[in-house]
């Protein structure tokens, strides 16, 4: 079965109190543990990040849409790797769900 990347962007916003950090990490681990069988490897969140240029130039990583983790799923073709993205919990701050198959070499 084909394999896809979920690149998540933006969102990142921490939450002030315990409670709220517990609530989002909650919703992940829901939202996550929803994917069941689909997770290949649940992945990690992201931290800082250099991007470089071809012409040697380092800036910092990301600019407006920075990567802020990411998850490899398993689904019969794209529209359907798609279609388990849409709940994840990343668009309760903002953020978005990058979707790509993962081409075998």
């Amino acid at each position: 079965m084909p394999k896809y990347l979920f690149a998540y962007h933006g969102g990142g916003t921490m939450p002030e109190t315990e409670a709220d950090q517990a609530a989002v990490m909650q919703a992940w681990t829901t939202w996550l543990g929803d994917l069941g069988n689909a997770i290949v490897d649940v992945g990690n969140p992201t931290g800082a990040a250099k991007t470089l240029a071809a012409d040697g130039s380092v800036s910092d990583g990301g600019g407006a849409n920075p990567l802020n983790g990411f998850t490899f799923v398993t689904a019969t073709d794209l529209d359907a790797a798609t279609g388990l993205a849409k709940g994840c919990p990343i668009f309760a701050d903002g953020g978005t769900v990058e979707v790509a198959e993962v081409l075998e070499m």
